[in-house]
């Protein structure tokens, strides 16, 4: 079932959405519904192989370890 959300933004981004929509021939709604699965599918997760390789490295492995160790014990430091 599909669902209606409102998003705001400023007429610069509007118009940047229309324009990309347009050349895509499609809605702006269905332009940004696109363009965000996109992003979720190519930006946000790593394919099989890419997630074999990772887990196969051991030194990577290590460390991230460790930093779980060093974040559990407080020793860490948030740099803005």
């Amino acid at each position: 079932m599909s669902k209606t959300i409102t998003i705001r933004v400023n007429d610069n981004i509007y118009e940047l959405f229309k324009k990309a929509a347009a050349g895509d021939r499609r809605s702006i709604s269905n332009f940004i519904e696109n363009a965000t699965l996109s992003y979720l599918t190519n930006e946000t997760y790593v394919s099989d192989e890419e997630m074999s390789e990772i887990l196969s490295n051991s030194e990577l492995i290590n460390n991230l370890e460790k930093g779980l160790q060093d974040i559990k014990k407080g020793k860490y430091k948030i740099v803005g």
